[in-house]
């Protein structure tokens, strides 16, 4: 029977992050979930599979768990074949999303938001500059057309290509895609926060877009490439199977 897989996200502050790991791990466990969770003061954010039972008791629980604070929670599901992950995890870090800039807050400003069948007619768009937020290996997998690949190795670097590529004055019009939208939610903030007016991401990143545009209209060229046993997902968010060494979750 296939497994649900939910990659999930959320910035919302959580003072108490470092209470609410020992029962969100209980509670996974419980259920037979496996993947991995992140936890900070900024919010939540990780993947997650079980059965579909499992997964879909699991988050009326988590949101009581958390206080009815995960109002605004992304989710996105899919299937996988076999069991994606090894174990469950739990981490406790600094941020969700590491970008390392205390002046970005995404719980305050991110960019406008743009729903998966409003993306192509935005990258119609001659004066829009398409930037790639994922790290270079990601992009290499797949993209969309005309999209910048700023090459980066860590999302921390995103700093370094903003401050050595883009001016306000010439760049007026950013948008911007990732695999789920979480690395676009920070980007957004950062560029907003560095004097960047109009800055679009993809809502619910390309996960939203391989799942709700037909193959045929699609822009997308290539797979989207996933932090599980997957690897890679295709349109309809079906798996791609391919033999590479296993990817580190970082």
């Amino acid at each position: 029977m296939p497994l649900k897989v939910a990659a999930l996200y959320q910035f919302v502050a959580l003072p108490d992050f470092r209470d609410l790991r020992a029962p969100l791990f209980d509670l996974c466990q419980g259920l037979g979930i496996k993947g991995s969770l992140l936890l900070a003061p900024e919010g939540i954010n990780g993947t997650i599979a079980g059965p579909e039972e499992a997964i879909d008791a699991l988050l009326p629980e988590m949101d009581v768990l958390f206080g009815g604070r995960l109002d605004n929670l992304e989710l996105k599901f899919s299937a996988a074949s076999e069991m994606p992950f090894g174990r469950l995890k739990v981490r406790l870090k600094k941020e969700i999303v590491t970008l390392g800039d205390p002046a970005t807050d995404p719980t305050a400003s991110v960019g406008t938001y743009v729903d998966a069948k409003d993306w192509n007619a935005l990258l119609d768009d001659q004066d829009l500059i398409l930037i790639d937020t994922r790290n270079h290996f990601e992009v290499e997998m797949g993209t969309f057309e005309g999209a910048v690949d700023p090459r980066l190795r860590h999302f921390s670097d995103f700093k370094d290509y903003v401050a050595r590529e883009l001016d306000p004055a010439r760049h007026r019009k950013v948008a911007m895609f990732c695999t789920g939208g979480i690395r676009c939610e920070k980007a957004s903030s950062y560029m907003l926060a560095h004097g960047f007016e109009n800055v679009f991401h993809l809502k619910g990143g390309i996960l939203a877009y391989l799942e709700n545009v037909p193959a045929e209209d699609s822009r997308w060229r290539g797979e989207c490439f996933v932090f599980d046993e997957r690897v890679a997902l295709g349109h309809g968010l079906s798996e791609r199977a391919r033999e590479m060494a296993e990817a580190d979750d970082e």
